[in-house]
């Protein structure tokens, strides 16, 4: 028990990375359903409206999507806290994680969050996740910037679990769809946030725990 203890954090890390690239797998795949730029694929079929009466929607949906791959990777990267042998690697991916965030990647989320399917409820989650990331990163940027990297590195994993709602959020949906065959408007409802608040609580609790 003492030497699983011990080895714990090892043993998360290990599992957190191979979780990772097979995830990050299917994201990348999810996302190369949108080149060429198209409007009637995948997750835009059943956001016509949008489409159509918005044309502004498809410029933070694409933003948000292209961008989100990116962030995923960059985000990974940098919480690993590896150089892999180049100079400065760990700063300049956590330079590309947070400026794609804070600019990009977070306001295209809150503005989609806003037109979110089902209902009002869905929509106050993923505008709350977009502003809970947004934060959360701007808070890594500037713990950094202060060089308090205790506080830098906690607020990273902050981030990096509501980035992680993207993979976790659609896990979810497979396993209550399976399991409790809902109507899709209630699967919405309960995905948008299951998505994320298991995520940063296990956070908080590893934070708490000093495993990470």
């Amino acid at each position: 028990m003492v030497l699983v203890k011990k080895n714990m954090p090892h043993i998360f890390r290990i599992l957190f990375i191979l979780g990772f690239g097979y995830f990050f797998w299917l994201m990348l795949k999810i996302t190369l359903e949108y080149i060429p730029l198209k409007t009637d694929v995948s997750f835009l079929m059943i956001k016509q409206t949008e489409v159509v009466e918005r044309p502004e929607y498809l410029y933070f949906f694409y933003t948000h999507v292209y961008t989100s791959i990116f962030v995923l990777l960059s985000g990974f990267l940098s919480i690993i806290r590896k150089d892999f042998g180049l100079k400065n690697f760990h700063k300049t991916s956590g330079k590309v994680y947070i400026f794609l965030i804070l600019i990009l990647t977070a306001p295209s989320g809150i503005y989609m969050g806003f037109f979110a399917n089902g209902g009002i409820f869905s929509k106050f989650s993923f505008v709350i996740l977009g502003s809970l990331w947004w934060f959360s990163t701007f808070k890594a940027y500037q713990s950094a910037r202060r060089k308090n990297f205790t506080h830098h590195k906690q607020w990273m994993w902050r981030s990096f679990a509501l980035t992680l709602s993207a993979v976790t959020l659609r896990i979810w949906k497979v396993i209550i769809v399976y399991l409790f065959h809902p109507s899709p408007m209630d699967v919405y409802q309960i995905i948008a946030w299951l998505g994320w608040i298991p995520n940063i609580i296990l956070i908080e609790y590893l934070i708490t725990k000093k495993l990470i």
